[in-house]
């Protein structure tokens, strides 16, 4: 098993990852794509290749291998020996008090943003997941499932694209394949689509349809509060009829942003260009003299709320950044002194 680039499309390379290798690479290892992430260890597949392999991870806390990575192994073992650089990277800081990054998903070409014309249908979040598009340079899609539960649907569909100009916004039947057809253009062969969403949306039954297959669990929704059922515990890579591909991720109602001040600054475009001609440029726009932003807000501008969500994700990113940069300051300081230590060891033993 060599590297044949052709070959390899199938699953999503692309040129990317080709001027990556070195001439003798090419006859010296194989490759293949992360299909599942387990806590044993990851699944991956490729031109004749479908196995389960250890975990892979550097000292880098975004070494780590995850679903949509791509790896070269050693064609006899499968040991894989180098993690190719992404294309994109979804992260986040990891759920409960730790800062501990996360990593979603890699080389992803376009996001699904998966919400309901319902309860769950969140502006805010919807804004949190543009954040991350934005960042990673990714396509992001908002997806509206459950038409059927409201009688003006058009009015879900007109607030999502305004969250964004020239944001494509897509409503389904996640249980029609004509009317999930629509999202066809952007699940191609080799292409790559994750998709993110809140429990309870349709996601599996969103997958199910373009996948061709029954093969993800679904559930229903709580009448209480129109939340989803937790049903999709793993993230995976699956086929799709197309010749695409996609990633599923289970149900994130809360995405603690890291990393991702540009993504912010490009979703909130219209404040930051306001922000921009406030008097001192530490300015929080609160009671500060000279604030633009205020002034628009009291000519009718700016949207309120819109300016309080923006300030609210902007100190939530800086903030879970400037905690991840202590973590890993503390890390490499760790990683210093175990070196030195090991180094005086040696030394003592060699004396």
């Amino acid at each position: 098993m060599t590297i044949n680039p052709s070959q390899l499309a199938d699953y999503g390379w692309n040129s990317h990852f080709t001027s990556q290798l070195d001439a003798d690479d090419f006859g010296t290892f194989t490759a293949a794509r992360v299909t599942a992430v387990h806590r044993s260890g990851l699944h991956i597949a490729g031109v004749g290749i479908d196995a389960a392999i250890p975990p892979f991870s550097s000292d880098d806390e975004e070494g780590a291998a995850t679903v949509g990575d791509w790896l070269l192994l050693e064609p006899e073992t499968l040991r894989a020996r180098h993690l190719l650089d992404r294309k994109s990277l979804f992260k986040r800081r990891a759920a409960g008090t730790g800062r501990k990054l996360q990593l979603i998903a890699a080389n992803v070409d376009t996001l699904f943003i998966v919400t309901s014309c319902n309860q769950d249908f969140n502006v805010a979040r919807l804004e949190r997941y543009l954040a991350l598009a934005r960042e990673a340079g990714v396509m992001p899609v908002v997806v509206l499932t459950k038409a059927d539960l409201t009688d003006t649907p058009e009015d879900f569909e007109r607030e999502a694209a305004g969250l964004a100009p020239g944001l494509f916004v897509e409503i389904v039947d996640a249980r029609d394949p004509a009317s999930v057809a629509r999202l066809a253009a952007w699940c191609g062969k080799g292409e790559t689509v994750a998709l993110v969403g809140s429990s309870g949306v349709g996601k599996s039954t969103l997958i199910n349809t373009l996948a061709g297959s029954d093969e993800i669990a679904t559930g229903g929704i709580r009448e209480d509060d129109a939340k989803g059922r937790h049903t999709t515990t793993g993230r995976m890579l699956h086929r799709l009829a197309s010749g695409g591909w996609l990633i599923d991720t289970p149900g994130m109602r809360e995405i603690q942003l890291v990393d991702v001040h540009a993504g912010i600054d490009e979703v909130f475009s219209d404040v930051v260009e306001i922000a921009g001609g406030c008097r001192f440029r530490d300015c929080r726009h609160e009671d500060e003299p000279g604030c633009a932003v205020n002034a628009a807000i009291a000519d009718g501008t700016l949207d309120p709320d819109r300016v309080r969500r923006w300030k609210k994700l902007a100190a939530e990113e800086a903030y879970n950044s400037a905690s991840l940069a202590e973590r890993r300051a503390r890390d490499k300081a760790f990683g210093k002194m175990v070196k030195t230590v090991m180094k005086e060891k040696t030394a003592k033993k060699g004396g």
